[in-house]
């Protein structure tokens, strides 16, 4: 036996084998705690809108909540992909156009069949400037499950999979914070809310190497 098969034997004699979907189990026990989490904490600090039952019956309202969802959606696939060696984002950022396109779309039209003294509360509303903290702050927990799922994964472009992560975490946090957020402006939601998903975005860029290191 050469001294490169004796390495290898020694790096291979206690590998076990891995369970079938253990990299699903592992983000679902990341993942799905960290957003229960996210929205208790909402219920706890600002609680659901007083009017929810109402509200319910808006199309404002799911098409916000449909927003965050999607983007959550596609980045935590495009993430699943990239804990791989071999994995890539994806279709991420085209989906991710189209979907910043269609709520643009939306946007435009309501602005469009508004009259023009309301354009301002329908960008600015009344809590612009909290929004994309709130965002953030109901973030944070998605993010770190999503991280604790990837720490026992092999992504190779840390940066990016921490900017996808944190996409996904971002999006994942609007959806909590739209069950409280009065406002059913859609340019404020395609202003604000993005604002708050790409401010966890570059978190994870930023952490992503530090944080996903392997």
């Amino acid at each position: 036996m050469t001294k490169t098969d004796d390495i290898i034997e020694r790096l291979t004699s206690d590998l076990k084998p891995v369970r079938r979907n253990a990299l699903w189990r592992r983000f679902a026990l990341g993942i799905a705690p960290a957003l229960a989490f996210s929205l208790l904490l909402m219920l706890i600090i600002l609680g659901p809108r007083v009017d929810i039952s109402d509200v319910l019956m808006l199309p404002v309202f799911w098409i916000k909540s449909a927003y965050n969802a999607l983007i959550a959606a596609a980045a935590f696939a495009a993430v699943f992909r990239l804990s791989r060696p071999d994995g890539s984002e994806g279709r991420f950022f085209g989906l991710l156009a189209v979907i910043f396109a269609a709520m643009t779309a939306v946007a435009a039209i309501q602005l469009l069949m508004a009259p023009s003294e309301s354009y301002r509360l329908l960008i600015l509303g009344s809590s612009a400037l909290h929004c994309p903290p709130l965002i953030a702050g109901f973030a944070i927990p998605v993010y770190a499950g999503t991280v604790w799922a990837l720490r026992r994964a092999a992504p190779v472009d840390l940066r990016l999979t921490g900017f996808v992560a944190g996409i996904a975490a971002g999006a994942a946090g609007a959806w909590v914070y739209s069950w409280f957020c009065t406002e059913n402006g859609m340019p404020f939601v395609l202003i604000w809310y993005t604002l708050g998903i790409l401010l966890i975005g570059a978190v994870g860029a930023v952490t992503g190497p530090r944080l996903l290191r392997w």
